[in-house]
């Protein structure tokens, strides 16, 4: 038995398509996330600079309140822009050439004019929304209290964050970690593929290899059990591979308990290849078609698991809930999120459970619909 699944491990891994899509494909994929936006956290944004625009008829105490306020941000620690006091045409022709990234008209009404989208036209928007939450504020203390201008200039251009974004048990909950946590849930369906080949090799029909096999005096059983349990182990070192690159690699938050992380892998892998094959045991269908089918349902799970829009999966909870329990991919990011992030024991358990169930119906339908395969003749 054991020789029966080391050989078919060696047949799997020459196989382009049992390599590349389970494996290499969610590298390659976790790689452009990690370039995209894995650490646009930690990235250091440059001094934005920014000018401003007079209205020489106008001497309003706002305005000058306007443009304190903008000093103290100037002078803050971040250094998050540096003014530039200009007429309109010399602020017009810095901004067509790209010297500045916005212009603050100043007046009666302060507007903010930019040439683009991008972050540092995003911050400068956020400057002024800023002042005009806090604008009535100043102008009270300005009429009432002007001795406290200086104070209350002060707070109101503080952009160090006073409240911290930390999860239920105290770790920092980086937004974009979801996607890794469905791109693995990927990967585990991606088994899906594994599964196919492994059905279709023990299929007479559908191949020389399996007409020799099947004529062999190796019992079908013995050949049905090796085929998934090799599946069933180069899958899960397929996704293990992957997730030490996401972890150690990438360094993406990745920090809870590797066992617990195994568990939900292991069950994710074995629902992946039992899927591929009670799919490609359905011996009516073309190989192209039935890979056709796995696909299909490999990325609607991980689109409605948030792969694609990470807030998918909170409006599938929002209005369909029922998905999100029967869902695998959806599933698994829970568990890892419960691992990871919330810890959250309950939880966590009830997602194992339910992947357990769908794991067992899958593999003992995949293994009764193989067993049953008859030829008349080879």
């Amino acid at each position: 038995m054991l020789h029966l699944v080391k050989y078919s491990i060696l047949v799997k891994v020459k196989d382009f398509n049992m390599v590349f899509w389970p494996l290499v494909f969610p590298i390659l994929m976790a790689t452009m996330f990690y370039f995209s936006f894995g650490r646009i956290t930690e990235a250091d944004f440059e001094t934005i600079s920014v000018a401003v625009v007079l209205d020489q008829e106008d001497s309003a105490t706002e305005s000058q309140i306007f443009i304190e306020y903008l000093k103290k941000l100037e002078q803050s620690d971040e250094k998050l822009i540096c003014i530039e006091e200009m007429s309109k045409e010399q602020a017009k022709e810095a901004l067509d050439e790209k010297k500045i990234s916005g212009i603050f008209y100043v007046g009666n009404e302060i507007r903010l004019a930019v040439s683009r989208n991008g972050l540092p036209e995003s911050i400068l928007q956020s400057v002024l929304e800023s002042y005009e939450n806090g604008k009535q504020t100043i102008l009270k203390v300005a009429a009432t209290h002007p001795e406290g201008m200086h104070l209350a200039m002060q707070q109101l251009s503080e952009y160090s964050e006073q409240v911290k974004q930390v999860s239920l048990g105290g770790r920092t909950l980086n937004g974009n970690v979801q996607f890794f946590y469905a791109l693995i849930a990927m990967a585990c369906l991606y088994g899906a593929f594994i599964g196919l080949g492994a059905a279709l090799s023990l299929q007479a029909n559908l191949s020389s290899l399996a007409s020799r096999q099947c004529v062999s005096p190796t019992s079908k059983l013995k050949r049905i059990l090796s085929e998934m349990c090799s599946s069933f182990i180069l899958h899960y070192v397929n996704v293990w591979i992957l997730l030490l690159y996401i972890r150690y690699v990438l360094r993406q938050e990745f920090g809870g308990s590797l066992l617990e992380m195994m568990l939900v892998v292991l069950m994710g892998c074995i629902i992946g290849v039992s899927m591929g094959i009670f799919v490609g045991s359905i011996s009516r269908l073309g190989e192209g078609a039935k890979g056709a089918i796995l696909l299909g349902i490999s990325m609607s799970s991980s689109f409605f698991a948030g792969l694609m829009n990470g807030g998918m999966k909170n409006v599938v909870e929002q209005h369909a809930p029922i998905i999100n329990r029967l869902n695998p991919a959806a599933l698994i990011t829970d568990a890892f999120y419960c691992v990871n992030v919330y810890e959250d024991r309950t939880r966590y358990i009830r997602s194992l459970l339910i992947l357990g169930v769908i794991a067992a119906v899958l593999v003992v339908a995949s293994f009764a619909k193989t067993r049953r395969e008859r030829y008349d003749s080879i």
